[in-house]
């Protein structure tokens, strides 16, 4: 392999260690998360014709609370998911230090399935059954389909939701934060940031902006819309 094969390959894999359960799943959720229920919080608050201090007070309730839920949540789901992971990971050591020569034809019959040859899968699953370690991580990658090495910290994972979900729900905020006691101008500001997360989102999939621009459009003005109404009837009551 040359260098550069090298450098694609590595280059691939923190991309994938990103992808899978690092930091862009619960930076990219929090994000978008934080913004559509902000402006959600605010299109409801404005519609049952709240002040602009009620606006911003709900705002910035709303982004302290959603983001340490958020930040909560992510840190106990990665945690949990990885306590499973370890359980498991235990119960393959056990098999492989206890009942080795079965294991071992195990991972033949794993090599055979991908297409490769008696003789070639049983010589293979010998070379990797002398380093426990080795053998250990052939196993979970093909029996769990993880890399005990490379599980996503929980710590992250819960600061960038943290991080991200605040930067989203900071968004529909602006504008009363620089004086504009403008319900529209949030919104505005808001459907702009909505377009622009869900296009960028859509990329990072390979996917067509226009789509993902389209679809969190869309689903942000749904829950804005139905927020809206329900404060404005609420609003109109408590005003009867």
């Amino acid at each position: 392999m040359t260098t550069s094969e090298k450098d694609q390959a590595e280059s691939h894999g923190h991309e994938h260690r990103d992808v899978s359960g690092g930091w862009l799943r619960p930076a990219v959720f929090g994000a978008m998360d934080g913004l559509v229920t902000n402006v959600s919080l605010i299109a409801g608050v404005g519609g049952g014709g709240g002040s602009q201090h009620a606006i911003v007070l709900t705002g910035l309730a709303g982004l302290a609370a959603g983001a340490f839920s958020m930040a909560a949540g992510e840190f106990v789901s990665v945690s949990s998911q990885n306590e499973l992971i370890h359980a498991e990971v235990d119960k393959e050591r056990h098999e492989l230090k206890y009942n080795a020569a079965a294991e071992q034809a195990e991972l033949a019959g794993m090599l055979r399935r991908r297409g490769v040859s008696a003789a070639t899968a049983k010589q293979a699953a010998e070379e990797i059954s002398t380093d426990p370690d080795k053998a250990l991580a052939v196993h979970a990658l093909e029996e769990l389909g993880v890399n005990p090495s490379e599980l996503p910290s929980p710590v992250v994972a819960a600061g960038a939701s943290l991080a991200a979900f605040a930067c989203g729900a900071i968004i529909p905020l602006l504008p009363y934060a620089l004086g504009f006691d403008s319900l529209g101008v949030a919104l505005g500001l808001s459907a702009i940031a909505a377009i622009a997360g869900g296009g960028i989102v859509a990329r990072l999939t390979n996917r067509p902006f226009w789509r993902g621009a389209l679809r969190q459009l869309i689903l942000g003005i749904f829950a804005a819309g139905i927020t809206y109404l329900i404060g404005l009837a609420v609003g109109g009551m408590a005003a009867t």
